[in-house]
């Protein structure tokens, strides 16, 4: 009778063992692997841009439209790994349109939108934000794989990325790889960060408005985002030695040195390293605000209050020293639809 039980336990953590193998092989061939370089589709028409103008930028990690204040993320201590119900996606899709309508841009720098995943009940959100700004959008993916194995219930199919929407008249885009920070076989179904560039025309100039959407990595053990913010500070070098105007916007997943206004007091959950503008090109700058927090730590839902809530600044932007910044504010959402609250920016090209 042993013999027997031993046999079946046997065959049964064989046929699971082969199981496995063939998904981790499935995954690695299948597995996402963009280009260093690549060219993103631009939309026709949109308006001319010339040196005298004001522009309003904002930056907004729109968080799949999952994560509204009632959510937590397994990755930050919860539990969760999607709303409930479709009906809640659909709930904030709609209260972030109208959010960034309220706070009119020329350009929007979204990170974490979905086009085909099961997280979001497989929601073209690029095309919708579209249809709902009036903007042709630029797309570039950042997490693409057919099926994401953890953790229970799994995370499944994910199309994900990074969306520039804007009024004016974009003459190319790229999608330009970031240095990956996770090896085999975990890299074959995680992220793949990127900036998605923009170039925008300047009437009766040779230069360009040069537009970097980022989301960096948040879950490494800190290389990763060094190498990243590395080749983030070279291309908006190479960009301005060209006389380019140069506009960086995203999450940045790391803090600032600057501020000291939102400690943070739950070690336990996930620390955000800091960036010093010492980091940035000679000829740039950090711009961002601290009146309210960018960003909060899904551990629990949130409780309203910075005291109970783990709070963060991670979002905002970097400006060459040929842009005059005019203005720059967090929208205070209260995080009601999001686990970021946007940042938006008014400025002048000198």
């Amino acid at each position: 009778m042993a013999k027997i039980i031993l046999k079946v336990v046997l065959i049964v953590l064989a046929v699971v063992f082969l199981i496995g193998a063939a998904g981790v092989i499935y995954l690695t061939v299948r597995e996402y692997k963009p280009k260093k370089n690549e060219e993103v589709e631009v939309p026709d028409g949109g308006g001319e841009l010339t040196a005298s103008d004001q522009l309003t930028l904002l930056t907004w990690n729109t968080g799949y439209a999952g994560l509204d204040k009632t959510q937590d993320f397994f990755m930050d201590g919860g539990t969760k790994v999607m709303p409930d119900s479709k009906e809640e996606v659909l709930d904030n899709m709609e209260a972030i349109s109208r959010t960034m309508k309220e706070n009119a841009a020329d350009i929007y720098f979204l990170q974490e939108v979905d086009i085909n995943s099961k997280r979001s009940y497989y929601q073209d959100q690029t095309a919708y934000y579209s249809q709902e700004l009036g903007m042709g959008d630029m797309f570039a993916y950042n997490f693409k794989c057919d099926f994401v194995p953890y953790p229970l219930p799994f995370i499944g199919h994910v199309e994900s990325g990074v969306a520039t929407y804007t009024s004016l008249g974009a003459s190319q885009a790229e999608r330009i790889a970031l240095p990956e920070s996770f090896s085999w076989p975990v890299k074959a179904c995680n992220l793949k960060r990127c900036l998605l560039t923009t170039r925008i025309p300047i009437k009766d100039s040779d230069k360009e408005l040069v537009l970097v959407n980022l989301h960096l990595e948040a879950y490494d053990d800190g290389e990763g985002k060094k190498a990243q913010s590395a080749l983030l500070a070279q291309v908006l070098e190479e960009e301005y030695q060209k006389g380019n105007y140069v506009i960086a916007g995203g999450d940045f997943n790391q803090t600032f040195s600057s501020v000291s206004k939102y400690p943070i007091w739950n070690q336990e959950g996930w620390v955000p390293p800091k960036m010093d503008e010492d980091s940035l090109p000679q000829g740039f700058q950090f711009v961002i605000d601290d009146s309210y927090p960018t960003c909060r730590l899904l551990n629990a839902a949130y409780t309203g209050s910075y005291d109970t809530s783990q709070v963060y600044v991670l979002d905002g932007f970097i400006v060459s020293d040929n842009v005059n910044v005019e203005t720059v504010d967090v929208v205070n959402v209260d995080f009601a639809h999001t686990d970021h609250q946007p940042v938006r920016m008014t400025v002048r090209l000198k």
